[in-house]
């Protein structure tokens, strides 16, 4: 009898840590115009692919990864008839991409490949209409796909990636294991070495006031080609009000700002109201998630204006770092938009977050972003010794649960310590040795 509840609670573990390591399917994108299928999962994975005929479809698994959603259907175009996402089985996810009558695609025409084990992009070079006389043999003719190996060696196209650092990883683990509450994610990146924390990283969050970041860079990238200026004026029209956070909400409808003044007030104060607008002269959402996904970022979604309570506005942690990377090696913004970038984000007056745990001598530019079930920070900091590390930490929280203001101070302080003083080693963390500044 004590054998046979040995075993069952034995299968019990096993079953409970599989779903631990299971991988999940974060996001997916096809671009159009690009001809690409870009797919992010929360950790790790190893694809597999094959064609089969009549009809014509590329089918994609994802071995050890699940969804939180049944079947999705969701067409593309002429060529592309539909994309499906679904769970063959339980361990198991597959994503079908159905060609329209009459399309045809060859092995030597497509690509897969990934730039980290959690992001694979589908290239489609060719798909080519069929002339009428051509005919398929009868049946499924499968061919399989050859996944090229993934190419981590850099972060963002930009960084050369060293490796994860095993003593802050426990630390910070260690962490977690005091506030079971919290469900965190974050990435952080030593410009130096390129070694990196990363503990769900990909993981898609409610981005909160952190969408203001890209937001602000892309409207740089506008300034940059001479299409916005700084002391254009914007008017504050009644439907880009908001409330929750910024006094731009209480000024009359009609009142001009400067592009300057609305930019300065998105970041250093959160205003909504001036966010709203800014979107708005940038000509909405749609236009700004294309850039975003242009930019690498697949998980950084607009979809309603801010205050955005519910939360529909998306990002990673890694998101947020592979901004701040292309930032910080010019690869968006010309040199003096860049240094204006960082010198508005500099002034964030919200301190409590990664500023908390980092030395006065630092230099921080970053943007925090909160929702009751939402905290978070993102940034560049620069430390007096001359490193600099790129930082980004979301958390889900209870309902306003201040210890995530507690975890994200002591995370913060574990990773400046580590990176200032690595010789240190493993350095304990002090809760009272944090003071809001």
């Amino acid at each position: 009898m004590k054998c046979r509840l040995f075993l069952a609670s034995l299968a019990s573990l096993v079953l409970m840590s599989e779903q631990a390591n299971a991988a999940k399917l974060e996001s997916w994108y096809f671009d159009q115009a690009q001809n690409q299928l870009h797919i992010t999962t929360d950790s790790g994975i190893q694809p597999k692919a094959f064609l089969l005929d009549n009809p014509k479809r590329l089918v994609i698994d994802l071995p050890g990864t699940t969804i939180d959603t049944t079947t999705m259907r969701k067409s593309f175009g002429k060529a592309i008839k539909e994309i499906r996402i679904g769970q063959p089985d339980e361990k198991s996810t597959r994503l079908v991409i159905e060609l329209a009558p009459g399309y045809n695609i060859s092995p030597q025409g497509l690509s897969i490949k990934g730039d980290s084990r959690s992001h694979w992009v589908v290239n489609f070079s060719s798909i080519n209409r069929q002339p009428n006389d051509v005919s398929f043999s009868a049946g499924e003719n499968r061919q399989d796909i050859a996944i090229a190996p993934t190419d981590a060696s850099t972060f963002a196209g930009v960084v050369n990636l060293g490796q994860e650092i095993p003593v802050l990883n426990s630390q910070i683990k260690a962490l977690m294991n005091r506030y079971r509450s919290l469900n965190p994610g974050m990435f952080f990146l030593d410009l130096q070495t390129g070694n990196y924390v990363d503990i769900n990283g990909e993981k898609i969050f409610s981005a909160a006031s952190t969408i203001k970041f890209p937001v602000l860079v892309a409207l740089f990238e506008e300034i940059d080609a001479g299409r916005i200026k700084l002391n254009e004026k914007l008017v504050m029209r009644r439907g880009l009000i908001a409330g929750e956070s910024g006094t731009m909400q209480y000024k009359p409808v009609g009142t001009k700002f400067s592009v300057l003044q609305t930019i300065t007030n998105m970041i250093v104060i959160s205003d909504n109201t001036a966010t709203n607008m800014i979107i708005d002269r940038l000509g909405g959402e749609t236009k700004l998630n294309q850039r975003f996904r242009n930019w690498g970022l697949q998980n950084t979604v607009i979809r309603n204006n801010l205050p955005d309570v519910g939360g529909t506005n998306t990002t990673s942690p890694k998101d947020l770092v592979r901004l701040s990377a292309l930032l910080s090696n010019n690869r968006l913004l010309s040199p003096q938009s860049r240094n204006q970038v960082l010198a508005i984000m500099r002034g964030t007056r919200n301190r409590s977050l990664l500023p908390a745990g980092i030395d006065k001598k630092a230099i921080i530019s970053h943007k925090t972003g909160t929702l009751r079930f939402i905290l978070g920070d993102a940034g560049i900091i620069q430390m007096p010794n001359g490193k600099s590390y790129l930082a980004g930490i979301l958390v889900r929280r209870p309902n306003y649960d201040d210890g995530a203001v507690s975890f994200i101070r002591q995370v913060s302080r574990a990773v400046y310590n580590y990176l200032g003083e690595s010789k240190l080693g493993n350095v304990p963390v002090n809760e009272s040795s944090f003071v809001d500044r």
